[in-house]
């Protein structure tokens, strides 16, 4: 008898920050991110239903879906928007919401917090 893999939509979660305020920083910045989160989840790419980031006002070079679309995730639907400005929060940072399908429990999600992205969640930081 075959074992059945049941897959759901599960959020995963990251952000990281960006040196500085052009298209070659945020491309690197998106890039590395991306690639951990797929890498750490064991996520393929046809997995991902969609992606949704957002980056603080002051990341005004480039889109961040740009860098997803260079590394070749032109049929994943992407949007960006703009992050609301909190006093105090970390400047040039770009956060993801990954929209995949897996096997993984919830609790099994690892969610990627780098650079200064780091201080947004400590408890999920590594």
């Amino acid at each position: 008898m075959a074992v059945r893999v049941v897959r759901v939509v599960r959020g995963v979660r990251g952000a990281t920050s960006v040196g500085a305020n052009d298209p070659s920083a945020i491309e690197e910045a998106v890039r590395e991110l991306l690639g951990r989160l797929v890498s750490e989840n064991q996520v393929a790419l046809e997995e991902v239903a969609a992606a949704f980031f957002t980056s603080t006002p002051d990341l005004d070079a480039d889109f961040p879906a740009r860098a997803a679309r260079q590394m070749g995730w032109g049929g994943v639907p992407l949007m960006c928007a703009q992050e609301i400005e909190v006093p105090g929060a970390p400047a040039r940072i770009v956060r993801v919401l990954l929209l995949v399908n897996t096997a993984l429990a919830q609790k099994d999600v690892r969610h990627v917090y780098l650079g200064e992205a780091a201080r947004l969640r400590p408890d999920l930081a590594k």
